[in-house]
């Protein structure tokens, strides 16, 4: 996969809450990673058509297009990056959603979640 800054890996992050946008930036910052923010599944997916990512850390609420939009569009435009996405919620007790996220075998992060915990899943996903 090409990068544009050395060989370091890429992840977007898909957040419309500014604080857990920047409690992403600065954890996978620390640890190394570009990063890179988008507040909607709309602008996440130009994103996604421009640059190429090593991971997508999706919130399945995001305004204008929410996150299983988005990973609708990944499945069809980008399937070979599909198993590079992990969901965050703050809504695990939703039976749609749980049965969303089952359907989807993709990794999550329930909200709120800490910096070790988004350092682990990251890893868990980018080692895969």
């Amino acid at each position: 996969m090409k990068h544009s800054k050395g060989d370091r890996n890429r992840i977007l992050v898909v957040e419309d809450e500014p604080t857990i946008s920047q409690v992403c930036q600065r954890t996978l910052t620390a640890e190394g990673f570009d990063v890179d923010i988008a507040v909607n599944g709309a602008i996440a997916q130009d994103m996604l058509d421009e640059k190429e990512y090593d991971l997508c850390l999706i919130d399945i609420r995001t305004p204008i297009m929410n996150g299983k939009e988005l990973y609708q569009h990944i499945q069809e435009e980008h399937p070979e990056f599909a198993d590079k996405v992990i969901f965050t919620t703050g809504d695990v007790l939703d039976e749609k959603l749980e049965s969303h996220l089952k359907g989807s075998k993709r990794s999550y992060l329930p909200k709120p979640f800490s910096p070790d915990e988004l350092r682990t899943i990251v890893k868990e996903v980018l080692e895969g």
